[in-house]
């Protein structure tokens, strides 16, 4: 089958940060992920009148055929899209524009791929299921995280919650809440294998106690579940306390974390913790409402985080793909 090249073509994809469920998810547990719509990554391509096939990003700008390592996955992608469309000899400039910080637990690399796969179907007028999207996103993500659950692509692909259990479910669901995220940056890069293996030495050392706070863990997130489809917020806030005091006893907090958690909960943050692997990365605080959610990120911004964001979690899933 052929394909027309367009004169451009254009993706999309957002965050996503994991709700509840980190690190007791790695042993069987689930985790509730959510799509954050206000932080996006966009990909253009425009066709140009020679075969020359250049990027434009914040990590690289040139030619693909010059792409560092750190970019192998996003490589081994375009080539196989050019493969797909028999596009080897089509000039393009491609250019990558991601609101999202890296090593941050918030999907960059997926993403970033999500986005570049649609832009290519669009570029050649082409159309792609949603089950194919995701398989040609675990090509990167296999390259950049050598086992991934596939629960960064399905969260940066989707516009609902996402429910996920390893190696069993990933499914969306819709929820029923009325109340504010704000993320945070600690503008310290998260440090996710550091901090499973961490787990794993004290689940080696300390079975015991390591197997009921995962387990606490696992329960939290079940019933975080239920206060998300039946409005209770107060409670979910609470939730977050007690995760993150479990999260914090098995030593994947960080100082920075700590203090932007405090930050939160003095300026009236129903419940505050640490998203994605821990050790660094980015904070959640639940509030009430959009106008709690600013003083809480402006207190935040001047307790030293380098950026935050404010998603209304009554605004998740109204359009559902």
């Amino acid at each position: 089958m052929g394909y027309d090249v367009m004169q451009s073509g254009q993706g999309t994809s957002h965050a996503k940060i994991i709700l509840m469920g980190e690190h007791s998810v790695v042993y069987g547990e689930p985790a509730i992920a959510m799509p954050i719509s206000e932080i996006k990554c966009t990909v253009t391509m425009n066709q140009t009148t020679d075969s020359i096939q250049t990027i434009d990003s914040r990590y690289f700008s040139g030619n693909i055929s010059n792409l560092p390592d750190a970019m192998s996955g996003i490589s081994k992608v375009i080539i196989f899209l050019e493969n797909y469309f028999n596009g080897k000899n089509d000039g393009w400039q491609m250019k990558i524009t991601s609101m999202l910080p890296a090593e941050r637990g918030m999907g960059s690399s997926a993403a970033t791929t999500i986005a570049l796969i649609k832009c290519f179907y669009d570029f050649y007028g082409a159309t792609i299921s949603k089950q194919e999207l995701l398989k040609l996103a675990d090509i990167e993500e296999h390259i950049t995280h050598n086992n991934p659950s596939g629960l960064d692509a399905a969260t940066v692909s989707s516009n609902r919650p996402i429910w996920f259990v390893r190696d069993q479910t990933i499914e969306p669901f819709d929820i029923n809440i009325d109340a504010t995220l704000v993320i945070a940056d600690t503008g310290i890069r998260g440090k996710t294998k550091e901090a499973i293996q961490l787990v794993k030495q004290q689940l080696d050392n300390y079975p015991e106690a390591t197997n009921k706070a995962l387990n606490k863990l696992g329960t939290l997130t079940k019933d975080s579940s239920r206060l998300l489809k039946n409005n209770q917020a107060i409670q979910l806030g609470e939730y977050f306390n007690q995760a993150q005091t479990i999260l914090s006893s098995l030593k994947l907090s960080h100082p920075a974390i700590d203090k932007l958690i405090k930050i939160a909960r003095l300026n009236g943050a129903l419940g505050a913790k640490f998203t994605g692997g821990g050790r660094g990365g980015c904070i959640i605080a639940l509030t009430k409402n959009k106008i709690d959610a600013k003083i809480i990120s402006n207190a935040l911004i001047d307790a030293g985080a380098t950026a935050t964001w404010v998603q209304p979690l009554n605004t998740i899933g109204v359009n559902n793909d």
